[in-house]
């Protein structure tokens, strides 16, 4: 598995998303669908996966600590079922939704664009509830409780 593969599935995922220019997709890196922005990314030190990196905009001043409850809280609870985390664009400050996606033979553009497709919904409802939120929203306490274990 090398960058040549990593290549093809970015030109399978164009094609599937009716996105005309694959090489300034490789380029960029970046795709813009649906009103998000999509990093796609392969590293050296990680050859047999590439990253989809879904940008979630960044957080409004005096909401961060309560977006980073959330964060930590989705983190536990929804992605660490799947090879999705949240985090944030050391660049930008922005949030990141960040997809490992290992380049197996399943692998395919059909399937890139339904785990984009899947991957949206959670950033609609993370900028309709989060991002677009009143303030009154952030007032009280979280509620969850989070047993922390030891390893």
């Amino acid at each position: 598995m090398s960058y040549e593969k990593y290549k093809g599935l970015v030109g399978q995922l164009c094609k599937a998303l009716d996105v005309p220019d694959t090489e300034v997709v490789l380029q960029r890196g970046t795709l813009e669908i649906a009103g998000f922005e999509l990093l796609v990314a392969h590293y050296s030190n990680d050859e047999q996966a590439m990253y989809l990196n879904f940008s979630f905009g960044i957080v409004g001043a005096g909401k961060t600590m309560h977006v980073f409850q959330q964060m930590l809280q989705s983190n536990m609870t929804i992605y660490g079922q799947d090879q999705a985390q949240l985090g944030l664009n050391p660049s930008t400050g922005g949030i990141l939704l960040i997809v490992r996606v290992p380049m197996t033979d399943e692998i395919d553009g059909p399937w890139l664009a339904d785990t984009f497709t899947h991957y949206s919904e959670h950033g609609r409802f993370w900028r309709d509830n989060l991002h677009n939120a009143n303030d009154e929203m952030y007032a009280g306490p979280p509620h969850t409780h989070f047993v922390w274990m030891r390893a």
